[in-house]
Formats: C-alpha cells, sequence, structure tokens
C-alpha cells in the first residue's frame, strides 16, 4: 500500500496530484472563482437538453477547477487498493427519471451549499467532499 498521501490510481497508473501548497494556492487565488463560475455554468446547462452532456462534464470535474483534486476515488483493503469507478451503476431509465423530478434542481441546492462552505477554510473539506458527491446528487452517478 502506498503511504503517498496525494497519489490516486486511474486504472493501472498511480497519478500524482499537485501538493497541499499548490492545491491551497490555487483555490484561494483562482479556485474560488472559477469554481463559482464553473458551478452556475454546469447548473445551467444540466437544465437545457442540449447542454446537458456539458453541464455533467463540467460538474465531474469541478474538484479540479476548485482545488486541483481529481474525481477518482481509491479504497485501501490488505490486498491492495481497488478504484471505485468501476462500481456497477444503477439503470439508465431510473438515472433518467431522477434527474428529471429532482436531480436537476437538488444539484443546485447541494452545489450552492457546497460552495458557501467552500469560502471557509475549516468547511472546506467539507465541501470538497460535496462536490466530489455531485455527479450521485445529480444523476445517481455511482463512483
Amino acid at each position: 500500500m502506498n503511504e503517498i498521501s496525494n497519489e490516486r490510481v486511474i486504472g493501472n497508473e498511480p497519478r500524482r496530484e499537485p501538493g497541499c501548497l499548490i492545491q491551497a494556492l490555487w483555490l484561494v487565488f483562482v479556485g474560488w472563482w472559477a469554481g463559482g463560475i464553473a458551478t452556475a455554468v454546469a447548473w445551467f446547462l444540466n437544465t437545457t437538453i442540449i447542454g446537458l452532456p456539458v453541464g455533467l462534464a463540467i460538474l465531474n470535474n469541478l474538484p479540479t477547477i476548485l482545488a486541483l483534486q481529481s474525481q477518482a476515488r481509491v479504497v485501501y483493503t490488505r490486498s491492495g487498493s481497488i478504484n471505485t469507478q468501476s462500481l456497477p451503476q444503477y439503470p439508465f431509465l431510473l438515472r433518467a427519471i431522477y434527474f428529471l423530478l429532482i436531480g436537476w434542481w437538488w444539484s443546485g441546492i447541494w452545489l450552492g451549499i457546497a460552495y458557501a462552505l467552500s469560502l471557509t477554510i475549516i468547511l472546506l473539506p467539507f465541501a470538497l467532499e460535496m462536490v466530489r458527491s455531485t455527479p450521485f446528487m445529480t444523476t445517481l452517478k455511482r463512483y
């Protein structure tokens, strides 16, 4: 098991993320305003049929825009690491119905709260976790 905290495994290849200082500087000087703009644009695009794929792509990249963090998740077990991006997804019809009834408006509230939390230093880890879970809140995408 790798002890480097800023390394994420994508497929079979480890990928290093920028260090904590670089991520903090990015957040302070670029991430807070770029994340706010990206959040607003993504949510607006999600309310349109034509812009939905682009809006979801932006949502999937919000952790990178906000704080230079990847969306990938790795679970460490005794036998090694497991990339959780290969989790089975809910049926497409269920995800589409959820998005039409709940996901499009709930994601707006969720992202608004996450963005407000990201402006504080103490609650920033919660905000980043909320941003990472936005695809699930929008379309029940498991990752």
